[in-house]
């Protein structure tokens, strides 16, 4: 069977719609509230792997999960002017309880920098407590006023990780934020996302914070996502709820802290940049099943159908045993091609195949989803080849992901072939820049693109800014996003 991809490409949105609700991902759209979808159970296994995977990290590098309340108080929330300013359009307000108006107007959270700093200076009071790192996977709030997209834009985001750690001093925060971009990185690598790091320029950082660093990505249409960012938040938030921890020598300080987050679009890359025409392919090590097992009926007699149904039991009780998460299709009234279209569509990673032949021989035909190939096997082999196949998949998807990045970055010299390249073909480009913020703001305006940022390390550039003329520091990247 030959892979195609022009439907994936071309028209991405109508793909990942239908793939959502078709492969019972995520019904959206149709609950009567706008921006708001509903995880159905495939999709919500994919989500708890997903998450059960971040826990692992943020545990294993003492952090320690809490669960602040989902109202935060007006009062609260205006305590960090900047930070309410940056949200003040987004912010949902509850102003009754019932048929009476509140006392205390409340939001439902946006972000939970303002709560738990609150909550940090009841619980904190001496630099022997920290650093201190908590973190909480709930769902946030935002009145989102362009047009919403399934798990990509929304007005509730129903899996937020968000990260919060205190410091004694500006650099151990900065070191925190350092980590937060190793555990993403891992994370990302893991999960065969690929990503670019960029320090985001001093107009478009996170509300509150001296500095923002991003991951993002290439989506299949060229638009480019943002898929986790981490924060340094210096001591802004601690002053504005005036919290003061005592240092070695007696006096007090304002502690620094940090922020770091990722969210459904997560689960839109995985869902997104491995797929085809078929549907998505899902990475092996988050995928809610690794195998289907198809059985082929006899077109001779029942009696070799009903032992080929048994055979399938067999090798899925098997893969069971092992470990290998797996369904067998049994339903009499679909066709094995209706049943492979709906588990393509699922995008789970390998196929097992049992029909006469196979029940005759003790093998099973093993077919991989993302490039179709197939693989006979004896039963007695049986686990060793899946996860053989897994493995290999992983690697493949991993590469094949990497490689379509990498092919989506561009460096151009100056803003108009920019602009070019990215309405013909998307991505992102880089361009000269020499450090300068009018310079950037310029850039966007003239490209028509929004600035993703610069490299972490600067980036040796011969040419000079694309706007002004002068001698360029680094690159900046551009591109159209969601």
């Amino acid at each position: 069977m030959k892979v195609t991809r022009d439907k994936w490409s071309k028209n991405f949105s109508e793909w990942f719609d239908k793939v959502l609700y078709e492969g019972e991902f995520y019904d959206y759209g149709r609950y009567p509230v706008k921006g708001v979808g509903v995880w159905m159970p495939y999709g919500f296994r994919l989500r708890r792997n997903v998450i059960y995977f971040i826990r692992e990290l943020l545990d294993s590098t003492g952090h320690e999960e809490i669960l602040l309340p989902l109202l935060i108080p007006q009062e609260l929330l205006m305590r960090e002017t900047q930070h309410i300013k940056g949200f003040e359009s987004e912010v949902f307000w509850v102003t009754k309880g019932g048929s009476q108006d509140l006392d205390v107007k409340v939001s439902l959270r946006p972000t939970s920098e303002v709560a738990i700093t609150y909550m940090e200076s009841l619980w904190l009071n001496s630099y022997k407590q920290l650093p201190k790192k908590y973190y909480q996977i709930v769902s946030v709030f935002r009145y989102e006023t362009k047009a919403t997209r399934p798990m990509i834009r929304l007005r509730e985001i129903t899996t937020f990780k968000e990260a919060h750690t205190v410091h004694e001093t500006y650099d151990d925060a900065q070191r925190q934020v350092e980590e937060a971009i190793s555990i993403y990185s891992k994370f990302f690598d893991e999960l065969g996302i690929p990503y670019v790091i960029s320090e985001r320029p001093e107009w478009d950082r996170f509300a509150g914070a001296l500095h923002t660093f991003a991951f993002d990505t290439v989506m299949p249409d060229g638009k480019v996502i943002q898929i986790g960012t981490a924060h340094n938040l210096g001591q802004n938030f601690t002053k504005a709820l005036d919290f003061k921890i005592q240092r070695k020598d007696g006096s007090l300080c304002y502690p620094n802290q940090t922020s770091y987050g990722i969210s459904d679009r997560v689960i839109a890359v995985l869902i997104s940049i491995n797929g085809d025409d078929h549907g998505p392919v899902i990475f092996p090590k988050v995928s809610p099943l690794k195998v289907v097992v198809v059985p082929i009926p006899s077109k001779d007699t029942e009696e070799v159908t009903e032992k080929v149904m048994a055979y399938a039991r067999k090798v899925g009780n098997a893969l069971s045993e092992a470990g290998i998460e797996n369904v067998i299709d049994l339903d009499p009234e679909k066709t094995p091609g209706e049943k492979y279209y709906i588990w393509e569509l699922k995008g789970v990673p390998l196929r097992a195949e049992v029909g006469p032949k196979e029940l005759n021989n003790s093998t099973v035909l093993l077919k991989r989803r993302d490039t179709f190939q197939s693989k006979l096997v004896q039963f007695s082999d049986l686990i060793s080849a899946v996860n053989e196949m897994l493995d290999l998949i992983s690697k493949d998807l991993k590469y094949s992901a990497q490689k379509y990045l990498e092919e989506h970055v561009k460096y151009e010299r100056n803003a108009q072939e920019a602009k070019s390249r990215i309405s013909s073909s998307g991505g992102i480009v880089e361009l000269p820049w020499c450090g300068d913020n009018s310079c950037g703001m310029k850039l966007e305006e003239i490209v028509d693109a929004r600035v993703l940022g610069y490299p972490l390390k600067e980036k040796e550039v011969k040419d000079p800014c694309a706007v002004c003329g002068k001698t360029a520091k680094t690159v900046l990247r551009v591109a159209k996003t969601y």
